[in-house]
């Protein structure tokens, strides 16, 4: 019969504890670190592939183009003046923050279809080789 090992303070340790220790996490960590199977082959639209960018580049001109009318505003109401200076270059800069990061997020999107496209010839080209 096993055991448990003690704490240093003398009480045993916690079955949640053991629970964590013995638990299987490799596995399932390989599992959940692609999100993406390199074995399918299922080709996707170019929607599947690029609608979060195009999403957030959307998000990113309609949210400055609302700063620069915020903004414009605080020039010809002269009533809340203090508002719209405060709002206008809040929503430019969240604006642009948002449309540069969904900019930048395209090219690296193309460049990692075309190491995947890459990694998958190789692949084809290893089993061709070596299943003979």
């Amino acid at each position: 019969m096993e055991i448990p090992p003690k704490s240093p303070d003398g009480s045993q340790k916690s079955p949640q504890s053991r629970e964590l220790i013995t638990s299987n996490t490799g596995s399932t960590l390989c599992m959940s670190s692609h999100s993406e199977s390199v074995w399918t082959s299922a080709s996707r639209s170019k929607w599947d592939i690029y609608h979060k960018p195009i999403i957030v580049v959307s998000m990113g001109a309609a949210i400055f183009l609302f700063g620069m009318v915020i903004t414009s505003l605080s020039y010809f109401l002269p009533k809340n003046k203090d508002i719209y200076k405060m709002c206008g270059p809040a929503f430019l800069s969240l604006g642009l923050m948002l449309l540069v990061c969904g900019l930048v997020w395209i090219p690296i999107i193309r460049k990692k279809q075309k190491q995947r496209q890459k990694s998958q010839f190789l692949q084809s080209l290893k089993s061709f080789f070596f299943n003979r």
